[in-house]
Order: structure tokens, then C-alpha cells, then sequence
């Protein structure tokens, strides 16, 4: 499987990977995965980026382009790439990478906008300093932090009617899976009411394993489903793991699972423990 060391930022657009990609970063190693649906042969709208900056410090994003919308790949692409632009323009001696990510976030809004054609994309950050991590953002592709045992320690609300339901206890995470109204997004890159949530800083403890997924990884696979197959294990192999289920599930549906042929992207980051 690949595995290398990005020196500068990569970011991933309209690929249809076999395999996950393995990134060491210098506080652990990032596995990234990006596929297109097995039901279309338009491009992958989906894209990630990872990107390492000075003094171990780590941004990641997921995007997915809105289905349904014309230049759903290029409003991803430009998302991806401008939060990258952003923060690897920021001083290195920066200790708030937060006003980079927000504006990284603004700028895709504008040249989406520009587009003309309506384009939008979803679009979910982790900023990773030491132990901190701070979530940002935009839209439905949602963003977990599991503990080893399996502990839910951070979950995202998606921008959603579905998701703001499933907040309030209105439905469950079943009905919220089989909804009809699980496509329609709240908030989107792409439009002038664009607004970007802004989580707390979580202190990420030893082993916790970080999920970042459009959308095709959480209507395939039941969140529970994802916890456990990511919480331990080699995080490469897990990931695997969950690029074949997902797929499985596009193309064999069974009444006992989910089942919704999408793009598939995640983003899985664990750190290594420091020895002292």
C-alpha cells in the first residue's frame, strides 16, 4: 500500500484510489482514502488535504461537493486547496492557526461563488497542535474523535434538517440513516450565507484515533461501525477495512444494512506517544 512523507501539503481531488494512502506526519501518521462511486463515471467530487506545517503542527480537510450541482469536483478542489494556501502562508511562529483556517474557508466561498454556476461544496477541518485539536466546519461531512476503547469523545453536528433532528433527539441514528431527507445539506462553501462553525479545543489523548468523512462513509457505514473498526489496530489496515466495507455496501445492498452508492473520502490521524 503507499506510504510516504510529505514534506509539503498533498492534497487529494478527483482520484478513485484502490488502496488508502499513508502519510507519517511528525506526531503520528494520517491515512487517507478517496474513491468515486461505483454507480457513476463522472469525476470523484470529494477531496482531501493533508498539511503539515512547521513545528509538528497538522491541518486536515475533508470536502465533499454537493451532488446535484454542477462542478461539484471543482468546488471541492478549490476548497481543499485554499484552506492549504491559507494556513501554509501563515507565519511559522503563528501560534493560532485558527484566523488561516477561516480565511482559507472565506476565499473558497468567494471563488466558488465566482464560478457562476451554482457549485458547492461541503468542507470539514482538524487543526492539530500537540495534543489540541480544534474542529471547523461546513456543511454535513462530519467530523469524530474515538477514544482506544471506543470512547465517542468528539462528534460534529451536521448542517443539516437530518442531523439538527438527530441533535435534538427527534429521531435516532436508525431513522437518521433511512431518512428521505438525509441529502439535503443546511449549509454549504459555495453561498453568501455560508456560516462556519468553530468547535472547542479537545486535548486529544494517547491512541485516540481522529475521523474525518463525506458523507458516503457515514450513509454506508453505521457510525458504531465506524468506532470500532477505527478505534485500534494498524490505522493503514483499519482504514482498509472500512474502503472495502464501504464499497461492499454501494454495490450489494442487504435489507440489514445501509446502502447508497456516493463518492467515499476519510481521513484517519492517530498520533504516536511520545516516549519520554
Amino acid at each position: 500500500m503507499p506510504d510516504s512523507a510529505p514534506l509539503a501539503s498533498c492534497l487529494v481531488t478527483r482520484q478513485n484510489m484502490s488502496e488508502p494512502r499513508r502519510d507519517r506526519v511528525p506526531t503520528g501518521e494520517v491515512v487517507t482514502y478517496s474513491a468515486k462511486s461505483p454507480a457513476r463515471d463522472t469525476d470523484n467530487e470529494d477531496a482531501a488535504a493533508v498539511i503539515p506545517l512547521p513545528g509538528g503542527r497538522l491541518v486536515l480537510a475533508v470536502a465533499d461537493g454537493v451532488g446535484g450541482h454542477v462542478a461539484g469536483a471543482d468546488a471541492s478542489a478549490l476548497a481543499v486547496g485554499a484552506i492549504a494556501e491559507s494556513v501554509s502562508a501563515a507565519p511559522a511562529d503563528t501560534a493560532d492557526l485558527r484566523p488561516a483556517i477561516l480565511n482559507g474557508i472565506e476565499t473558497a466561498n468567494a471563488q466558488i461563488s465566482d464560478l457562476g454556476v451554482g457549485a458547492a461544496t461541503t468542507v470539514s477541518v482538524v487543526e492539530i497542535t500537540g495534543s489540541a485539536l480544534r474542529p471547523y466546519h461546513v456543511g454535513d461531512s462530519v467530523i469524530l474523535v474515538v477514544g482506544q476503547r471506543g470512547k465517542l469523545r468528539l462528534e460534529t453536528v451536521a448542517h443539516s434538517p437530518v442531523g439538527y433532528a438527530l441533535e435534538a433527539g427527534l429521531i435516532d441514528a436508525n431513522e437518521a440513516m433511512h431518512h428521505e431527507d438525509r441529502h439535503l445539506v443546511s449549509n454549504v462553501v459555495g453561498s453568501p450565507d455560508m456560516r462556519i462553525e468553530v468547535g472547542a479545543v479537545l486535548r486529544l489523548h494517547p491512541r485516540d484515533t481522529v475521523v474525518l468523512g463525506s458523507d458516503g462513509l457515514f450513509d454506508n457505514l453505521h457510525r458504531d461501525e465506524v468506532i470500532e473498526m477505527v478505534r485500534k489496530g494498524p490505522l493503514l489496515k483499519q482504514a482498509a477495512a472500512v474502503s472495502v466495507l464501504g464499497r461492499e455496501r454501494m454495490l450489494d445492498p442487504d435489507a440489514g444494512h445501509p446502502s447508497k452508492p456516493d463518492d467515499l473520502t476519510f481521513t484517519l490521524y492517530r498520533s504516536v506517544p511520545t516516549v519520554s
